[in-house]
């Protein structure tokens, strides 16, 4: 079947639908929704059997869907209509929320329903988290459905004219809905206010003079002050004082200027002068409430290392101090150590809203990749213990490279990787030319990166990229995900006959000159990209942070097979 995916951007759910629908067999295209003309142009040249709209923005022009069978993916339960459909369950602290199928119609949110389901609100969750997570893990089983539906000559869609339905229509949620009263609102209310609002629009307010929007509201346990008081500051977050405990808020973005989203200190500066620095050991709890980033526990002879940067996107000051908290676990007498990644992301590779954001944006990146790079060759590089890459949520470019220098890799049903730097104008570093092609082989790896598409956990698996494949339901995937690790070291003479093996190899001086070739010659690729003002990467990086609305749906997705 031909399969047109109408959409406003490429973002995690699309992509999500995008990889099941290619691994059913079916022939997948995207069409941004950019403006009616260029959308009927692009509907007819791919010639859709059916059309699938996972996020959408805008209106479909009537010329499609009375032709063609459209349907929409509604992050709401069955009778919810209007946008920001997330952002009210999340206001309304509702406990139970769900998606809904629709059948596309002259009426916004209004047509038959083919298909609905429920999931159980995560507490203290953001927008963007519970969309990649929850709405996203329901909208996959969901669209298996619709097929099963359409192919099932007795199935009748449910009319919302018809039926009582439990959900309501909502106005668009607007910045009055979601400010905040620091003399009246609760720590926990704040956190509601701004979880509504990630990763848009944020939530404005004001600080120290700047007009801004709000964004990665972390609750602090200790810390107290006066109510919206700068407390402290933390690896580019601020910690704010309210009138029952303090929050700390990670990243904001100027109001009134073409600006992208930065860590909070980055944007206000010098007005923090004065504001102590209140920092944490290298690694910390994960159940330490306040704002981390790196953390620590072990469970039997398993140590896991999670590093929950924003969005994934990891600056040279995080990799160095990922890079000494590696290095020093690696030696604490564990046998198993597992890279966790993040809570919404594993990583996403380097940090482009820093680069971009600063007066040296070549310098910076470039210093970037090295510290990048040497996150990754401790990993490559690490003889005390085995080293286990834990993807049990989406990685990108950079960040599934760093995956795959561990001695195996471990990956979730439902993640989306995005194997490639290509869609940036990158040639890549983090010693992927030696990691990749040691897994699926040259030719293999060299379609993979070339094709810029994403790849679901499924297909990484079946090709090599990833050992093993583990359920998708979280506590089931962390409990399979310890069994594995206790059976790589539970017989002892083969744990430590796979120790030597590895150690001889490390120390063998042809394979230190084999992967010192290979990180040579991916930075010699590297260096015009970010030297050069006119490189596509530079341009590229631009459009990205700034979000620039595209001019046209991007040829290596129009009509991909």
């Amino acid at each position: 079947m031909r399969i047109l995916l109408i959409v406003s951007a490429f973002n995690s759910l699309t992509q999500r639908i995008f990889c099941d629908l290619r691994d059913r067999g079916e022939t997948v295209g995207i069409a941004f929704a950019i403006n009616d003309s260029q959308l009927i142009e692009e509907a007819a040249a791919f010639e859709p059997d059916l059309i699938l709209s996972p996020f959408l923005k805008k209106r479909i022009p009537e010329g499609i869907w009375s032709a063609i069978p459209t349907f929409i993916l509604h992050p709401g339960i069955a009778g919810d209509r209007g946008a920001h459909a997330l952002d009210w369950a999340i206001m309304k602290e509702e406990r139970i929320w769900g998606v809904t199928i629709l059948r596309a119609n002259g009426e916004y949110d209004a047509g038959d329903i083919y298909g609905h389901g429920t999931f159980t609100m995560p507490a203290f969750a953001s927008k963007a988290s519970i969309y990649r997570n929850e709405v996203s893990t329901l909208a996959s089983k969901l669209v298996v459905e619709l097929f099963e539906s359409l192919d099932d000559p007795s199935f009748v869609p449910m009319s919302q004219h018809e039926h009582s339905l439990p959900g309501s229509a909502h106005l668009v949620m607007t910045q009055l809905d979601r400010r905040i009263d620091w003399e009246s609102d609760t720590t926990d209310e704040i956190l509601k206010k701004i979880h509504t609002a990630d990763s848009h629009p944020g939530v404005v307010d004001t600080l120290l003079g700047v007009e801004c929007t709000m964004y990665g509201a972390h609750k602090e346990s200790i810390l107290r002050g006066g109510i919206k008081e700068i407390l402290a500051k933390r690896e580019g977050a601020i910690c704010i004082g309210t009138r029952d405990g303090a929050i700390w808020i990670s990243h904001l973005k100027e109001r009134h200027a073409p600006s992208i989203k930065l860590p909070a200190t980055y944007l206000l500066k010098d007005r923090l002068k004065g504001v102590r620095e209140d920092r944490l050991p290298l690694f910390v709890d994960p159940k330490l409430e306040t704002f981390k980033e790196i953390t620590f526990y072990q469970r039997d002879e398993v140590g896991y290392l999670g590093f929950d940067f924003h969005n994934g996107a990891m600056g040279a000051h995080q990799c160095v101090r990922l890079k000494y908290a590696f290095d020093h676990l690696k030696q604490s007498g564990i046998k198993v150590l597992v890279l966790l990644g993040g809570r919404d992301f594993f990583s996403n590779g380097i940090h482009l809203n820093i680069m971009e954001d600063s007066k040296k944006s070549d310098e910076d990146g470039w210093s970037n990749i090295h510290s990048m790079n040497e996150v990754v060759k401790s990993i490559l590089l690490c003889e005390e213990v085995l080293t286990v890459s834990s993807l049990h949520r989406n990685a990108g470019a950079g960040g599934v490279f760093l995956a795959l220098a561990a001695d195996h890799v471990v990956v979730r049903q439902g993640v989306v990787l995005n194997p490639h730097y290509q869609t940036l104008g990158l040639h890549g570093s983090e010693y992927w030319t030696f990691t990749l092609p040691r897994r699926i082989g040259g030719v293999n790896g060299q379609k993979l990166t070339r094709a810029g598409l994403p790849i679901s956990a499924e297909r990484a698996y079946s090709i090599g990229l990833a050992d093993m494949l583990l359920c998708e339901e979280d506590e089931r995937y962390f409990e399979e995900l310890h069994l594995y690790c206790q059976k790589l070291y539970g017989d002892e003479d083969r744990y430590y006959k796979r120790l030597d093996a590895k150690r001889d190899t490390i120390m063998n001086p042809d394979f230190l000159s084999e992967i010192k070739h290979h990180r040579d010659n991916e930075l010699e690729k590297m260096y015009p990209s970010f030297y050069d003002p006119n490189s596509d990467f530079n341009r590229l990086r631009k459009e990205f942070v700034y979000k620039l609305c595209p001019i046209q749906t991007p040829s290596y997705l129009k009509g991909a097979d």
